[in-house]
């Protein structure tokens, strides 16, 4: 029956050894296969061959074994450990040599080729007819003695009249088998001289090397093998492997700490041996203490003592490799160490001090000696040495005396890099990408070194502004402040603080802003600079009323006062210091006014010429930047005396001033307000093709890309007003991800937004989606803008919709005068108007007296004009006049008030 019955290659492997009474884990460890696939493949066979238990199968592999003596076996090392992973190698590997009669696999030192040509060679072990053979080179130290180690591994001796190398030749002559040569690197000119004529003299002969160096032979095809995979679609093989191998050592990690193990794998570039090593420490060090121990990693990743003393410990697998290489080129290596990142032959070149023609021959050397990576791109090549190699560099650099030469030449280059990529602003980004760790490698050396101080302070500048630029605005303020730091003069110190307080405004950290002002300002005293101290106190006086959404902690109103009266004393008749005191005078008193009871609490006329003093002193100073924040107080008055449309116009105003500013932070951290400002006045006056232009811009910053939901939270409020609802749900998606990416935060001004969303979704009918949104609002927390200003605009939206003009007359019951701070700035006219129609339709005694009220209050705006004249003809049932409000809502920008007219012009009742 066994005759007639087909099992596979790899059946057939299982049986024999099955035959031999090996378990299935010793099974599983020999073939380099999972106990479970052992399991599979015992029952496939009990199956096959009907015979009833493991007993009758190994039974019947002896008899097998006995029919078949000639078959030769597979010589190769016995495995001492499993084999994981390394499934794509295996496949590409073996598919190699089914191709190519010699292949070649090249790595650095503990990336696990040996392991991988075992465990290629032992699967394919049953395609050779005459075996497989595998030669151990390690031993070997003169190139003439590879035929030597090759016969010995196939057991021939020295015949009479025939030299070793002509015995292997002709013993292999006719053989179809598979040589493994192990470790060919310290001899690979004599392998290369060997092969050449082994392989022509033996037609039917493939050979498989593993070597550190490629054998340069014109019949060689090399396969680069990869450190071990650290993620991905699927599991990662580094993960797994030091899972497997602690587990080993009786101390199996938590899968909790996966991703931590990930991150240790990750600094320890999935090298094989690294791994193994650190989860050899497992049991003593713990997650911590491996964490700690990576940042010397060649002290302690060793294990105790192996037959391979190169694999004892990474620093030997190191010392093998470095013991090959020419001086020149170990010279090379370790002076080539002080990048972090990948670097060109040019960089090269300017930090060793050699001609750019020497390095590049040199690199070449060192790439075929597996000790770097190359790639290659349009933009250039870049060499990279792994992160052991590295330090194994910096260690040589120190024991050679050559380590602060290297560091300083480094440093150089990385400053003429820098000033480089800010004078430069084509590819900058990506530029950037390839040379900040290197950047901030240099700084953290240069910071630490007292003769480096002004260059520490030049790179840390440079870094702060390209770091910015690249929108990693946290790192930043972070190096402007360091740079403060290292300034020589107070002057220096001030103008650094002055721009992380700017970067810490974009930050949206007031506190850090209103510190780093305070700072400065002490700096400026200590230079000297009486006035520009009063114009950083009187700025941080500033902020804390203009932003004081911002901090976590709002400055107590005399504290501010304090500083606005040191600020006045240090002035002096310095333009800019009068102008930053007017200012935040301005400021106190709008934010007074902004805190009173109602609009006859109010001195505008006092308010509004403050502000205009503090616009025409800071626009004779010629800083659009202080003209920009001035003009922002006489907003902010403007708004508080019930002018719209002014509000709007110096809105626009501020905007268009900021357009033709050079770039910095600080006119970044204007211009985010400003756009944002714009938005909300076009908004308030009705201008909804320009809340969407504003508002679209604001979304489109490059600096809020990764707060989707800051950015676009006023698009969303322009759409949902607009109707337009299509845009307004795609958006919604990228600002509902971006606040739970940023951990959800009860952000206030995100209110309209998300008011706005589940208003729109209310007028779609989707109840469920509604009630999300809702929930998410609520989560914001309540607050009185919610409830009187937005929150009842866009309710009284959704509830007129669906013909329930009881309920957002209601919803809008409380007069305009009495919740004037919550509805005047932009909710005003939408809140009159809305008011006014919900009267007409729920059949209020007053509707024309509100209608009468309600015109007069929103004349100019043409969204709520139109609104008011609507439901005007509806009480006067003048159906004409209903559907003439269709065309001057298109006009407005605002389809959905369009449609609602028609249907409104067709039930009569506004019911949809």
């Amino acid at each position: 029956m066994a005759a007639t019955v087909e099992i596979s290659a790899r059946e057939a492997e299982v049986l024999e050894l099955v035959g031999q009474h090996l378990s299935n884990a010793e099974i599983g460890a020999r073939l380099y296969i999972s106990v479970r696939t052992v399991e599979s493949h015992v029952s496939s066979l009990l199956r096959k061959l009907a015979v009833p238990d493991r007993r009758a199968l190994a039974q019947h592999a002896a008899e097998l074994a006995r029919a078949d003596r000639s078959r030769p076996a597979a010589v190769l090392p016995a495995p001492l450990t499993s084999f994981v992973g390394r499934v794509r190698e295996r496949a590409e590997l073996t598919e190699l040599i089914k191709a190519n009669r010699q292949v070649t696999a090249v790595g650095p030192g503990g990336v696990g080729k040996t392991r991988l040509a075992s465990a290629v060679a032992a699967a394919a072990a049953g395609e050779y007819a005459d075996g497989v053979w595998f030669v151990d080179l390690v031993p070997v130290a003169d190139p003439g003695m590879v035929a030597a180690a090759i016969a010995g591994a196939l057991g021939l001796g020295e015949q009479p009249g025939r030299g070793i190398d002509e015995s292997v030749v002709a013993a292999l002559a006719d053989r179809q088998a598979l040589l493994v040569l192990d470790n060919c690197e310290q001899v690979r000119d004599g392998v290369a001289l060997f092969l050449e004529r082994l392989l022509a003299a033996c037609p039917r002969l493939t050979v498989l090397a593993t070597s550190r160096a490629r054998l340069m032979v014109p019949f060689e095809r090399v396969y680069a093998v990869p450190p071990l995979s650290l993620a991905g679609d699927g599991e990662s093989d580094a993960v797994a492997l030091f899972m497997d191998r602690a587990a080993a050592v009786g101390w199996p990690p938590d899968p909790v700490v996966r991703d931590h193990i990930a991150s240790l794998c990750e600094r320890l570039d999935g090298m094989a041996l690294a791994i193994e090593l650190a989860a050899a420490r497992w049991p003593s060090l713990g997650l911590d203490g491996l964490t700690a121990a990576l940042s010397d990693p060649l002290r302690m990743l060793a294990g105790g003592s192996r037959a391979d003393e190169r694999h004892r410990s990474v620093r030997a697998a190191l010392d093998w490799s470095d013991a090959l290489l020419e001086a020149d080129d170990r010279a090379l290596l370790r002076r080539v160490s002080v990048f972090v990142a990948p670097f060109t032959i040019e960089a090269a070149a300017e930090v060793t001090g050699s001609e750019s023609v020497v390095v590049a021959d040199g690199l070449a050397r060192l790439t075929e000696q597996s000790l770097l990576t190359v790639t290659t791109a349009p933009s250039g090549t870049a060499y990279r040495a792994l992160s052991t190699i590295r330090q194994y560099g910096m260690e040589r650099l120190t024991t050679a005396g050559e380590l602060a030469d290297a560091r300083s030449r480094h440093l150089r280059w990385c400053l003429a890099t820098a000033a480089d990529l800010a004078a430069r602003r084509e590819d900058r980004r990506a530029r950037f990408d390839l040379a900040a760790d290197d950047l901030r490698a240099a700084l953290a050396w240069a910071a630490d070194e007292p003769a480096r101080r002004a260059d520490a302070h030049r790179l840390a500048t440079h870094l702060a502004e390209l770091a910015f630029g690249r929108n990693l605005i946290g790192e930043s303020q972070q190096r402007y402040e360091q740079a403060a730091a290292l300034a020589d003069d107070p002057a220096a110190t001030a103008s650094m603080l002055r721009h992380a307080a700017a970067v810490a405004g974009c930050r949206l950290r007031g506190d850090d802003m209103y510190r780093l002002h305070r700072a400065a300002a002490a700096a400026a005293r200590l230079a000297g600079d009486a006035a520009g101290a009063a114009v950083d106190l009187a700025t941080a006086a500033t902020n804390a009323y203009r932003f004081s959404g911002k901090f976590v902690r709002i400055p107590p109103d005399d504290e501010v006062t304090a500083l606005i009266d040191e600020a006045r004393e240090l002035a002096g008749g310095d333009p800019a210091a009068q102008a930053a005191v007017a200012l935040a005078e301005a400021g106190v008193l709008s934010d007074a006014f902004g805190a009173a009871q109602g609009p006859a609490d109010n001195d505008v006329p006092l308010t509004t010429a403050r502000a205009e003093r503090a616009v025409e002193l800071a626009r004779r100073t010629g800083d659009p930047l202080a003209e920009s924040a001035a003009l922002d107080a006489l907003l902010g008055a403007q708004c508080w005396g019930g002018d719209t449309f002014a509000a709007a116009a110096t809105a626009r105003r501020r905007v268009a001033l900021l357009s033709s500013t050079p770039d910095s932070p600080a006119r970044t951290h204007e211009l985010i307000d400003a756009l944002g400002i714009a938005a909300e006045a076009s908004l308030g006056a009705g201008d909804l093709p320009g809340a969407r232009r504003w508002a679209r811009q604001l979304a489109d910053h490059p600096l809020l890309a990764e707060v989707g939901h800051r950015a676009t939270s006023w698009l969303l409020v322009a759409d949902a007003l607009a109707g337009e609802d299509g845009e307004a749900l795609t958006v919604s998606v990228r600002f509902l991800e971006a606040w739970q990416r940023a951990g959800s935060p009860p952000m206030s001004f995100l209110g309209p937004a998300v008011a706005g969303v589940a208003a729109l979704h209310g007028i779609r009918g989707d109840d469920d989606a509604q009630r999300e949104w809702g929930a998410i609002l609520e989560r914001l927390g309540t607050s009185p803008a919610q409830t009187h200003g937005y929150g009842a605009v866009f309710d009284a939206l959704v509830m007129l919709h669906r013909g329930r003009p009881d309920e957002a007359l209601a919803r809008l019951a409380s007069e305009p005068g009495d919740v004037w701070r919550w509805v005047t700035w932009i909710w005003l006219h939408w809140y009159v108007a809305l008011r006014a129609e919900a009267s007409v339709l729920a059949g209020s005694a007053d509707a024309r007296e509100r209608l009468a009220g309600a015109r007069e209050v929103v004349t100019g705006n043409p969204v709520a004009t139109a609104i008011v004249e609507r439901a005007e003809a509806l009480l006067d049932k003048d159906q004409k006049r209903v559907l003439a409000t269709a065309s001057a809502f298109d006009a407005a920008g605002c389809r959905y008030q369009a449609a609602r007219t028609l249907t409104l012009a067709a039930s009569g009742n506004g019911q949809l």
